[in-house]
């Protein structure tokens, strides 16, 4: 039996503290994405997160409309590939396209698109930029082979418990096509996912909220104690 490499890890006083994606995804095959591996992608667009974080990736999508100034706060942010939400649900048309190709000047690695933009559009896309382009898929009724055709480089599945049952699909049609998924709330599911076929797996962080309540609550314990 083979041992596991010793991974050696170094870290400093004050940035020990950082998101670390589940060890778990990294049994995932992973993506080579212009000559880089990425195995985990962070979901997030909080930059502070985004830039404390040992994820291999960014894959920052958001419910707003999408804007330059947003995409260039995140290339700033990050110390790794960022794949940025370019629209494809309320902001669709030429305007997607130009984002797009925004995107790709600002430095990105891929842009990501929503599961309703319309194959018409995904062309025009392809035809501009030269970033993969990853789709969102949310449903198993997704005709994924018109997808492919359009121009989608990755797909990007997102359906919640029925995750893990899209993918093993998509793999069985299309055994080379690269996927991202959603790996969901525990390591359990993180392997039902890989297991069915993504090679890669995006992972949602809790808020920074969240993080600092945590925090807070260290400090008032330590002032308790303190002040006795």
């Amino acid at each position: 039996m083979t041992k596991e490499k010793y991974i050696p890890e170094v870290k400093s006083k004050l940035r020990s503290r950082i998101i670390e994606v589940p060890p778990v995804i990294y049994k995932a095959s992973g993506i080579k994405v212009l000559g880089t591996r990425i195995k985990s992608l962070l979901f997030s667009t909080d930059v502070a997160i985004i830039r404390n974080t040992n994820a291999d990736a960014i894959i920052a999508v958001y419910p707003f409309t999408p804007q330059p100034i947003i995409t260039e706060a995140l290339m700033l942010a990050a110390q790794v590939p960022v794949f940025c939400g370019v629209g494809g649900g309320t902001t669709g048309g030429l305007r997607v396209v130009n984002l797009a190709l925004h995107a790709e000047f600002q430095g990105a690695m891929g842009v990501v698109v929503n599961a309703p933009l319309p194959n018409k559009v995904l062309v025009q896309i392809a035809q501009t930029i030269d970033i993969p382009i990853v789709v969102t898929v949310v449903s198993d009724e997704e005709d994924i082979k018109a997808r492919i055709d359009s121009g989608a480089t990755i797909l990007n599945v997102s359906g919640a418990q029925k995750t893990p049952f899209i993918v093993q699909n998509i793999r069985k049609q299309f055994p080379d096509i690269p996927i991202i998924a959603t790996g969901g709330p525990t390591e359990e599911t993180i392997r039902k996912t890989i297991k069915a076929g993504a090679n890669a797996i995006t992972y949602t962080p809790p808020s920074s909220g969240e993080i600092f309540g945590g925090l807070m609550d260290k400090y008032r314990e330590t002032f308790k104690t303190e002040n006795k």
